[in-house]
């Protein structure tokens, strides 16, 4: 596992420079490698979508990226969409988040389902939605981050 040289939030700020995402982009910034996700089992097949996983990564703040899931629209124009999940090692709390995104909305809570099911708290930023992920299992440490940019403007499709 390597240890790219910055933090959580820093890590954030990089990939968010990155968008458009590719597998390239991602890798680089995280310093891991993503393989294709074979889905030719799945048994609905998806042929929108090219799916890459990959991690861990280790942030320089003691924060471990347990998994990367990153999926590529097979059309041009889309952004990409992007998850980190699995978070452990250091805990970052919901109001170390609000220090960092103050104007946070619920966009998401548990049904009762699963203790992994996850209450997300979502920035809207110029760019598109950053949504910061908290897991029954664990409420008061972060689970995961998603980036879900939006798709550039001289683009008419809707999302």
């Amino acid at each position: 596992m390597t240890q790219p040289d910055m933090t959580l939030w820093q890590t954030i700020d990089a990939l968010v420079q990155q968008i458009p995402f590719t597998k390239a982009k991602v890798e680089s910034v995280l310093a891991t490698h993503l393989v294709d996700r074979d889905t030719s089992k799945d048994p609905i097949q998806n042929t929108a979508f090219q799916f890459y996983v990959g991690g861990p990564a280790k942030l320089a703040d003691g924060v471990v990226v347990g998994n990367v899931d990153l999926r590529i629209r097979n059309h041009a124009g889309h952004p990409g969409f992007l998850v980190l999940g699995k978070f452990s090692g250091e805990c970052v709390t919901l109001a170390t988040v609000r220090a960092h995104y103050g104007n946070l909305k619920i966009t998401d809570t548990p049904r009762g389902h699963s203790l992994d099911e996850t209450t997300a708290f979502s920035a809207f930023l110029p760019w598109g939605t950053l949504s910061f992920a908290f897991a029954e299992r664990n409420r008061d440490c972060l689970e995961g981050v998603s980036f879900d940019p939006r798709i550039a403007e001289s683009n008419s499709t809707t999302k």
